[in-house]
């Protein structure tokens, strides 16, 4: 994954900040309870919605489990249709790839569909490097572009944003990229879409080169997918004369009749939507229509390791649907900075520290930032059990014996040692019990725990003791 997020604190001392915001939290309390209302009445309406989810989640184990050859099948089929296909072990292999790709045609500027992948590997700072402007389309890709901010949620990457300062962004920053927003510029929704539409459209018809990422891949026809609901994304797959398109590996599927399972179950679970509004479909190239060249690279970054985790790898399912975000009290509190990842929330939770390992403080924290109340895996679309998940890296972060697991593990091997002699342990809770009165209330070395926490007062007697007394 991108190291454009490394090198952030980790969850705890990051998301310190985002709970004593309260415009922060007020912005994300309005907009994860309003998503997640209307979710559960789409999905209510369903009847068979148990056996879809049933459905999604063999579906794609039966993807993941013969990976290798669907992939080979994808690229017999996008090659036959007239497109190109590159791999990359690595972000800096993708950005590279597409980075010569652009330069190739001539072009200094793109158009791009939202795309996590993207994002994933800091492509539009590759791009920038090599003096390539990549202009998002996507309106709340565009209010993080603008406000030269970071994405904060999956599906609404502005969602920490309100209308206010979405207005403010657009009156102070549109003119530098482009057209600017009219002078009179209010924050109602209509004028702030206006804006953005008269601005985007200046670009979509110059651009000669777009950028996508997708939803899908069919291997049965080397059909790629793309779910949105603004039509930005039609506009750059159509238009442009060169379509790149940066997709993970655990995006294929084997089947049209697979891909009907996931047209159900990815509107309603993200936007709350029967049907999507703007589903579009793309086999290679053709000669009256579209673009004239397509490349797709086929992207790794972490999942083949993610694969090989008989565990972790149930995270290699998700569809993007962000259901888990806007039911997790966690991520309704702290917001999706505090997670240092393209991938906040839950899922970000445990396929952040699997893409690139839990070597830095942030990775290693991840698996931490959840009360394991288990919403998330109620509500995930293809029964990703998430907190499974977050204990199982948690026991792989311990066993490093990273900062703070030391104490841990020295303390659980004290407390194996004394509840292994009995003499021994019945001195020291006498002890404990005789000097009670001079206990500190907060555990010397364990101030993150004691702190929000009052440590239970020990008894006048210990209970073996009252029990020989009293029951013997």
């Amino acid at each position: 994954m991108s190291g454009t997020y490394l090198g952030m604190p980790s969850f705890p001392v990051a998301a310190r900040e985002a709970v004593n915001n309260p415009t922060l939290r007020a912005n994300l309390r309005h907009a994860t309870h309003t998503i997640r209302a209307k979710r559960a009445v789409a999905v209510a309406e369903l009847a068979d919605w148990a056996l879809l989810r049933e459905a999604g989640k063999q579906i794609k184990d039966r993807t993941l489990r013969h990976l290798d050859t669907l992939l080979v099948e994808l690229e017999e089929k996008v090659t036959a249709a007239g497109g190109v296909v590159h791999w990359a072990a690595d972000a800096e292999e993708a950005n590279r790839i597409v980075t010569e790709l652009v330069v190739a045609t001539g072009e200094r500027e793109v158009v791009k569909v939202k795309s996590m992948a993207t994002q994933e590997i800091g492509l539009n700072e590759a791009l920038e490097a090599a003096g390539i402007a990549a202009y998002e389309t996507d309106l709340a890709e565009l209010i993080v572009q603008l406000g030269q901010d970071r994405p904060s949620h999956i599906l609404v990457p502005a969602i920490h944003r309100n209308r206010g300062e979405i207005r403010d962004i657009f009156a102070t920053t549109m003119g530098e990229w482009g057209r600017p927003a009219p002078d009179d510029l209010t924050d109602s929704p209509a004028a702030l879409a206006e804006a953005a539409r008269l601005h985007l459209r200046e670009k979509f018809l110059r651009a000669k080169v777009g950028i996508s990422g997708a939803n899908f891949m069919v291997a049965e026809t080397g059909t790629l997918v793309v779910l949105e609901s603004e039509g930005n994304g039609r506009m750059c797959l159509t238009l442009p004369e060169t379509l790149i398109s940066v997709v993970g590996i655990e995006k294929v599927i084997p089947s049209w009749r697979d891909l009907e399972v996931f047209l159900q179950t990815l509107p309603r679970s993200s936007t709350a939507e029967r049907m999507n509004p703007y589903t579009s479909t793309w086999t290679g190239t053709t000669d009256s229509d579209g673009p004239k060249a397509f490349h797709l690279v086929l992207l790794d970054n972490g999942r083949t390791n993610t694969l090989a985790d008989e565990v972790g790898r149930q995270a290699l399912r998700c569809i993007r649907c962000s259901a888990c975000l806007n039911v997790c009290p966690v991520y309704e509190r702290a917001g999706g900075h505090a997670y240092g990842s393209v991938y906040p929330g839950p899922i970000g939770a445990i396929l952040s520290p699997q893409l690139r390992g839990t070597q830095s403080d942030i990775d290693a924290s991840l698996p931490y930032a959840s009360s394991l109340c288990g919403a998330c895996y109620e509500v995930c679309p293809v029964a990703i059990d998430i907190p499974e998940v977050l204990v199982h890296l948690r026991e792989q972060v311990a066993e490093k014996g990273g900062k703070g697991h030391r104490l841990e593990k020295t303390a659980m091997k004290a407390a194996g040692w004394i509840l292994n002699h009995p003499a021994a342990l019945g001195a020291g809770e006498r002890l404990a019990s005789k000097t009670r009165k001079l206990h500190p209330h907060k555990v010397p070395g364990a101030s993150a725990w004691t702190d929000s926490r009052d440590l239970p007062a020990l008894p006048e007697q210990p209970f073996r003791d009252w029990w020989k007394k009293n029951r013997t």
